[in-house]
């Protein structure tokens, strides 16, 4: 049914959008609430860091004017090109992740990143874009040849190969947001019900078998820190302050102690004298609420409120399936990524180290959270075009 809501896919297409397209048809709502977390990122950023600041501050607005960049030229492709480049998207996916396995640097004991002169290049945050796009192909090759039970399996397979991947790096949080991009495409494409019920209990079975029986068989899949890590948010109050609830309890004090506006970049106490660990990163939101209270948290939500609603309209508006599907992986990768980050700073949320999309400092998410704003930018931009098209058509 969804297939005969869009245009077909036979339909000729040209590489690149119009020249007239290339800033006038942005949807500007999505690019307001883009920039409004860059521009609130980089003043974050500014007080979250007491040494050097300056050196962070510029290397990620050097990296948000390169997103931006990559954002309007993904922005003019046509994304209905990346549907016959499925193979070569999913296979560069798995390989960039076994590269980083192979000759990833360590640190904190944790192999996720490559080493560049510009940038450490983290190869699992490129994985995201890359299998919203591949996975979103697989779902339309397979629709007309195979039974809902097999596409459905398949689909979940192809995921949980480079889920698995990251997992062993380890690197929890993306491996959450890959099987959440999964679920979603699968949702979008009409899976049963039934088939999201079997896969849930599969889910439980195996945070059960990880946290609980392979523990209790000495044979455990996590480090003891890393199990206790993800579970201190289920009982804060008993977790020791000083190991794996010390995050966590930094986390609520700083937030606690902004109030409604905030105490400002210099009377920060937590982030200034460094109690809050990872305030740049993991646990920027909880330098916004320390800094500017209430108020702050309020404005940053809103604007990702903003973007993940542009995201979710901008699905509706696609002119074929195949950029609903886009569309909609892209909305659940940042909608996850949101949820886990703020919800680990809040206490809600076990916390497992995912930045916090265009806020956290880093290269790799700033850009490929832009450049999946651009795969956006691209859906909405041909779906105008091909609506002036059909009403020039009627007219």
């Amino acid at each position: 049914m969804h297939e005969q809501a869009h245009a077909p896919f036979g339909t000729a297409v040209q590489p690149f959008a119009e020249p007239r397209s290339r800033l006038l048809q942005l949807d500007f709502l999505l690019l307001l609430a883009t920039i409004g977390l860059i521009v609130f990122g980089v003043i974050t950023l500014n007080g979250a860091i007491t040494i050097n600041s300056g050196y962070f501050v510029s290397r990620q607005i050097a990296y948000g004017v390169i997103g931006l960049v990559l954002m309007l030229v993904v922005a003019r492709f046509d994304y209905s090109r990346f549907r016959e480049l499925r193979l070569a998207l999913y296979g560069a996916a798995i390989g960039l992740i076994l590269l980083v396995l192979a000759a990833g640097g360590v640190t904190r004991g944790s192999r996720r990143w490559l080493e560049l002169p510009f940038l450490r290049f983290q190869p699992s945050e490129l994985g995201k874009l890359l299998l919203v796009l591949a996975l979103s192909a697989f779902v339309l090759e397979r629709v007309r040849r195979r039974s809902e039970r097999e596409i459905t399996a398949r689909i979940m397979l192809l995921a949980i190969v480079p889920t698995l991947l990251v997992m062993v790096q380890p690197d929890i949080g993306t491996g959450i947001v890959y099987i959440a991009i999964a679920f979603t495409v699968l949702f979008i494409a009409g899976t049963k019900w039934t088939h999201f019920a079997a896969l849930g209990a599969l889910t439980v079975a195996a945070v059960c078998a990880v946290l609980v029986v392979a523990p209790a068989l000495g044979t455990p899949v996590l480090k003891h820190y890393q199990t206790d890590r993800l579970t201190a948010f289920l009982h804060k109050d008993n977790a020791d302050p000083k190991s794996e609830g010390y995050q966590l309890k930094q986390a609520e004090i700083a937030i606690g102690s902004g109030g409604k506006t905030g105490r400002g970049p210099k009377k920060a106490t937590q982030t200034r004298l460094a109690f809050l660990p990872e305030g740049h990163t993991d646990f920027i939101f909880a330098v916004v609420g320390e800094q500017y209270g209430f108020v702050g948290g309020a404005i940053v939500l809103s604007l990702y409120a903003l973007l993940i609603w542009r995201a979710l309209r901008i699905l509706t508006l696609a002119k074929n399936l195949y950029g609903a599907l886009v569309a909609g992986g892209v909305a659940a990768m940042l909608m996850t990524q949101t949820f886990i980050n703020v919800g680990g700073n809040v206490g809600i949320m076990p916390i497992t180290g995912i930045p916090l999309p265009l806020m956290s400092y880093g290269g790799s998410s700033v850009i490929v959270t832009l450049m999946a704003v651009g795969l956006l930018q691209s859906v909405y931009v041909q779906a105008r075009q091909a609506a002036r098209a059909k009403q020039e058509t009627i007219s």
